[in-house]
């Protein structure tokens, strides 16, 4: 018998898997890497084809997990090598990470 959570998972899942599809649609395709963030949930980080990337937020790893498959993610355990190398900076990123020590504008 599937529980009031139960659903709620699998519809939270299911919204995921979709934001993820849109994602690697977007991009060429994706792969990614969970993070465990705690009680907080884990996060879906992703990383298209093209070096754009982002990440998602699931409250759990269960469901995390979940819609990486639901759709078709390909997963790494970590976020090192030839996976972290596809991923494209831009102007943004640098002075949001770095700016201050590299001379660029303080961030807000």
């Amino acid at each position: 018998m599937e529980t009031q959570s139960d659903a709620r998972a699998e519809r939270r899942a299911a919204k995921l898997a979709k934001q993820i599809s849109a994602f690697a649609e977007q991009h060429g395709g994706a792969e990614g890497q969970l993070a465990y963030l705690g009680q907080m949930g884990t996060r879906i980080v992703l990383v298209g084809e093209d070096g754009g990337w982002g990440d998602l937020v699931a409250p759990s790893h269960a469901i995390a997990q979940a819609a990486a498959e639901k759709a078709g993610l390909t997963l790494h355990e970590s976020f090192d090598g030839d996976f972290a190398a596809k991923v494209r900076t831009g102007p943004y990123e640098w002075t949001r990470m770095a700016g201050i020590q590299l001379g660029g504008p303080a961030n807000p």
